[in-house]
């Protein structure tokens, strides 16, 4: 999947992140996803362990500023996607050491693997380019990351 195509409504995005480390981050994250992705409150907690499970192994931050904390799980039978932008470093044990500011937590289905990969590659591929990272970073709504995020996806 594309990042225009997991990132299409402007509750799903929180341009002002409040949290200061990673896991705080995906906590945020966590909660805006289960409510927007329609993941059932008894499904919740297994969801958030996943995406904790998979960030135990190794940090998610995967440089530029950016963690794209993810999972597969069988609790979910479709892809679901939330975006954080902070307005101030957040400590994500990044591999290159350096604070994030654009945090992309996503979850998709346990038996859709492959999809799962494509997903990650497709969105690290848009989040590596410099213009489109500042572009996130300076925007003021979740209409403004919409529009860059359908650009970026093109790109």
């Amino acid at each position: 999947m594309l990042l225009s195509e997991l990132i299409t409504r402007p509750a799903q995005i929180v341009t002002d992140l409040k949290a200061t480390d990673r896991w705080a981050a995906i906590d945020e994250l966590m909660a805006v996803l289960i409510a927007t992705a329609g993941i059932p409150q008894d499904s919740a907690a297994a969801v958030a362990a996943a995406v904790r499970e998979r960030e135990e192994t190794m940090s998610t931050g995967i440089g530029h500023g950016i963690g794209i904390p993810h999972a597969p799980t069988d609790r979910v039978d479709r892809a679901g996607a939330v975006l954080g932008i902070a307005h101030h470093d957040i400590d994500f044990a990044a591999l290159d050491g350096q604070p994030v500011r654009i945090v992309l937590l996503f979850v998709v289905p346990q038996d859709q693997f492959q999809q799962h990969l494509n997903t990650l590659a497709n969105i690290a591929r848009v989040l590596s380019d410099a213009a489109t990272r500042d572009r996130l970073r300076a925007a003021a709504t979740a209409a403004d990351v919409l529009a860059i995020v359908g650009v970026g996806a093109k790109t």
